[in-house]
């Protein structure tokens, strides 16, 4: 599995529906697990974005259908980054050519 870390904005529809905000995190829950995905972290953030959702995907298709499907109802807007751990990072650093 790999890492993803989705950053997201609230449309202007997803701001006047805001109350239904818990509502819409289990639909995408329920959208991420039926592609194979699994959140590992969901946060409401302050500054730039809106939501970071941290996600386990079994692949990158997986998480385009997601971004799309989720888009597609009108109330985020999305920017998505592949992550590494640590530990991968590390031994990423161990196998640059010379």
């Amino acid at each position: 599995m790999s890492s993803y870390c989705i950053l997201l904005n609230f449309t202007d529809q997803g701001m006047r529906t805001i109350r239904d905000g818990a509502k819409r995190i289990d639909a995408a829950r329920d959208l991420a697990g039926g592609l194979g995905i699994e959140f590992t972290d969901l946060r409401l953030c302050l500054g730039g974005y809106d939501v970071m959702i941290q996600m386990e995907a079994p692949n990158d298709e997986a998480v385009a259908k997601f971004v799309l499907a989720a888009g597609a109802r009108g109330n985020v807007r999305s920017t998505t980054l592949k992550t590494f751990s640590e530990k991968e990072y590390r031994k990423l650093l161990t196998e640059l050519p010379a």
